[in-house]
């Protein structure tokens, strides 16, 4: 929502092979976020490399392997804040392996990433038609495809 307070942080620890990968402006990273947000928001996005999102997910959530997004949400009301940490190169292969552009597939990361540090989430079935819906159409309001239209592309 445009008119709600946002802090935000971008951070880039996703060096691979000495480079980093091309990210859209910082305007249109926070135009998704804003589109997502449903109150004050204090945010950090941080981009990293394999071997840090492999950590984080295997202390976290016992998974040893890298994964797309992590969201560490601290406080959903009346401040959200959260850390997202977005893993650049798994958002690289799952764009590819979905047919999807990396601009597109980053901007549902942000959204899902955003609206778990609202509160939503996707353990339940039921949780996961909400939070899938409310992406579906925050993804066609920002003019992106529906990100769930190929049940394979679902996370």
């Amino acid at each position: 929502m445009a008119g709600k307070k946002l802090t935000i942080v971008f951070e880039r620890a996703d060096k691979e092979g000495g480079k980093f990968k091309r990210l859209p402006t910082r305007r249109e990273m926070i135009a998704w976020i804003r589109a997502a947000i449903e109150r004050p928001a204090v945010l950090t996005v941080r981009f990293v490399g394999e071997a840090e999102g492999q950590d984080l997910n295997a202390r976290y959530r016992k998974k040893d392997a890298p994964t797309n997004v992590l969201t560490f949400d601290y406080a959903h009301k009346p401040v959200a804040q959260a850390d997202i940490v977005i893993c650049t190169p798994v958002l690289v292969k799952e764009a590819a392996c979905q047919g999807k552009s990396f601009r597109e597939h980053l901007a549902h990361l942000i959204v899902h990433g955003v609206l778990h540090a609202m509160g939503y989430d996707h353990e339940t079935d039921e949780e996961a038609e909400k939070m899938e819906a409310l992406e579906t159409r925050i993804m066609k309001k920002l003019g992106f495809a529906n990100p769930y239209s190929d049940r394979a592309r679902a996370h």
